[in-house]
């Protein structure tokens, strides 16, 4: 997951008839996003219409929305950028994102029967009180902010690019725009309306994605072979197009960098905050397994488009055209539907660019809100009203709090992504990830299937986690040392790895483990006639879920 290129937009049409073209369609999707949020947001104060659209999707619109959650800038740009650079590397990295799917799809229904509104419902389960409440938002927050950060920043960017106004002052202009779009979605939709506005990005993105591969299958007159040894010429990498070590180096080091990165989506995707809040929108446990066995098939055949359009880029536009653009191969996208402008058979070029366009746009726009309604509903659900007021905030009281908490939530964000504005920002994705993987999946697990996990191995897992990720990241190429770091021009890094989660990551499941040895034994006297403690019924049956 990553910010969005710098060039891309500069690089495919740029008269004005375009750019209005661009900008027309990038308003009105913004106008209807903004409509089905107001139609379809919460009519009352009630905590569950504003946090679970009162479990009134069914499955199959919950994997749409599902869907939409694991499409982000990342899936769509980086993959398709990495695959055309990178082959091998690029289309295993592209299975990966399945992979992260297929491990939720394993949790979906302990998860969903295990919650209520958000992650600290589930953390709770096992360690009631404040202490796993606050743990829960740091963990939430954690992953939230930098990558809001990223998108934002990405976001800002591109839509100055659009309107040809490429300065760094008109950047945050629209950054700050973009911002204050995604806390309208937030504020006013609740989770209903951001979930339709996740399945109306769905639907362009494959509407897109589709035209792109088949464009793309009928340029090699629909011969995969063909489509292939265009892809491994075009590279400049010839026989190792299809080998491994493309995309990190073949050394050690690169592979097991590489490495990492997998580990890190595969992870890290697979229990993220944001999807646990989602899955909480099922009806019950066998809902969200459906949906989550849906967005299975939809995200592999979304992966299946990704990798045709980066071999296409490969084939089409070249290796070397790519790399120029942008070394790490975001342009890709972008460049292969200016290419394809003499294979639309009637079709303006400019249409297929401005299609591409919308959707990297769309594609943003409705992650970040996702994200800021979940990092509101963990401070105003798990901070104030169970934390802090004990569960006895009043719901409209509740529901009023996760708005103000949208609003101040995006204005960070906003103001952090201004701040930032012009620096390579991808390491902070993969920080994100690395710290889903590291502090929620291993909380979620244990919480969910370890009859010894206790309050203190909760706190060893989320805060001594969060502290292992932070400590190996700064320490690590990702923060300084190289022109991709966070921080360029300093070098205090030790660590030679890009992508930290083949360390952070089993760091935060092993404390987890130690913790809990550590801490006291939860009481398990309480059996049903059955002999199962309450917790381990309501996760297998979701007994008293709601």
């Amino acid at each position: 997951m990553t910010a969005l290129p710098a060039l891309p937009l500069a690089a495919g049409p740029a008269g004005t008839g375009d750019r209005a073209m661009m900008l027309v369609a990038f308003l009105a999707f913004i106008g209807l996003s903004l409509l089905l949020c107001v139609l379809a947001g919460p009519e009352t104060d009630r905590a569950a219409e504003f946090y679970t659209g009162d479990r009134s999707l069914s499955p199959f619109q919950n994997s749409l929305a599902l869907t939409g959650d694991y499409i982000s800038a990342a899936t769509l740009l980086g993959s398709c950028g990495l695959v055309a650079l990178a082959g091998q590397d690029g289309v295993t990295a592209t299975v990966s994102t399945c992979l992260a799917v297929g491990g939720f799809l394993l949790l979906a229904r302990p998860l969903r029967h295990a919650g209520r509104y958000t992650l600290g419902d589930v953390l709770a389960l096992r360690a009631p009180g404040a202490a796993a409440r606050i743990a829960a938002a740091t963990a939430t927050l954690a992953f939230c902010v930098p990558f809001l950060v990223v998108q934002l920043s990405g976001a800002g960017q591109a839509t100055a690019l659009l309107i040809g106004l490429p300065r760094p002052g008109a950047q945050q202009v629209c950054t700050v725009f973009i911002g204050v779009v995604m806390i309208c979605f937030a504020v006013l939709g609740g989770m209903k309306g951001t979930s339709l506005v996740q399945i109306l990005k769905v639907a362009v993105v494959f509407t897109t994605m589709t035209a792109l591969a088949v464009l793309v299958l009928a340029h090699y007159d629909w011969s995969p072979n063909a489509l292939l040894q265009a892809a491994a010429a075009g590279s400049g990498r010839a026989d190792g197009y299809f080998e491994p070590g493309q995309a990190m180096g073949d050394s050690l080091t690169g592979r097991l960098d590489f490495l990492s990165l997998q580990l890190s989506i595969v992870l890290g995707g697979g229990c993220m905050p944001h999807i646990v809040m989602r899955v909480n929108s099922a009806a019950d446990g066998a809902a969200a397994r459906r949906a989550a066995r849906h967005t299975v098939v939809l995200v592999c055949v979304y992966s299946l488009f990704v990798v045709i359009a980066g071999l296409g880029a490969a084939g089409v536009v070249g290796g070397a055209a790519i790399g120029s653009a942008d070394p790490n191969g975001q342009a890709a996208l972008m460049l292969l539907a200016d290419a394809l402008e003499g294979d639309t058979s009637g079709l303006g070029g400019s249409v297929l660019f401005t299609a591409v366009a919308c959707t990297v746009f769309v594609t943003v726009l409705a992650v970040v809100a996702g994200i800021t309604l979940t990092a509101a509903a963990a401070l105003a659900h798990d901070v104030h009203a169970e934390a802090v007021r004990g569960g006895s905030l009043s719901a409209g009281r509740e529901i009023r709090t996760a708005r103000w908490a949208a609003v101040a939530v995006g204005a960070l964000g906003i103001g952090l992504a201004v701040a930032v504005q012009g620096r390579d920002l991808q390491s902070l994705v993969q920080l994100s990830l690395t710290l889903s993987g590291a502090t929620v999946l291993p909380a979620c697990l244990y919480s969910l299937f370890w009859s010894r996990y206790n309050r203190t191995g909760l706190q060893w897992t989320v805060y001594g986690g969060l502290v292992a990720t932070l400590a190996v990241y700064v320490s690590s190429a990702a923060f300084t040392g190289t022109p991709a770091s966070l921080l360029p021009d300093a070098d205090v890094h030790w660590i030679g790895l890009r992508s930290t989660g083949l360390i952070a990551i089993p760091l935060g499941f092993a404390l987890g483990l130690l913790g809990s040895r550590v801490g006291r034994r939860p009481n398990t006297a309480e059996e049903t006639a059955a002999g199962r403690p309450a917790w381990r019924r309501r996760v297998l049956t979701g007994a008293g879920a709601d």
